[in-house]
């Protein structure tokens, strides 16, 4: 099988300057990378509802440039600077993005992201075609 880096247009800046991939693919498995709450300018969005919203665009995006949709997430991994007061918050967005036949999860407590004003960071892995239902 062929890995096939995966850099949906607007990122490349972070392989260039900080040498990762937005997601990798390999076969059918799509691995993303944590997406966090930057704008387009690489700015904090204020508050955990916008900085989730934002990171999950940027996971939907990513999926899509790999062929995949949030629809075919197999495994999610969040990383929360304060995973007991902002996970309410979290969590209704989330279920925006997943709002039915939900992928495994894990919610991790950390004390910093590569951001000091960063409150959120989301991976996931896919494997296309996968979607319920199909």
């Amino acid at each position: 099988m062929t890995r096939t880096l995966v850099n949906p247009k607007g990122t490349e800046p972070l392989y260039e300057n900080f040498h990762f991939s937005a997601a990798v693919r390999v076969g059918d498995t799509i691995w993303v990378s944590g997406q966090v709450g930057l704008d387009e300018k690489m700015h904090p969005a204020q508050g955990m509802t916008a900085q989730t919203r934002l990171a999950f665009e940027g996971l939907k995006r990513a999926l899509e440039a790999a062929g995949a949709s949030l629809a075919d997430v197999v495994e999610l991994t969040t990383f929360h600077i304060d995973l007991r007061g902002e996970m309410a918050e979290f969590s209704a967005v989330k279920d925006e993005y997943f709002p039915a036949n939900y992928p495994a999860w894990t919610a991790v407590g950390v004390t910093q992201l590569a951001i000091e004003a960063l409150r959120v960071e989301v991976r996931a892995v896919a494997v296309a075609g996968s979607a319920a239902g199909r």
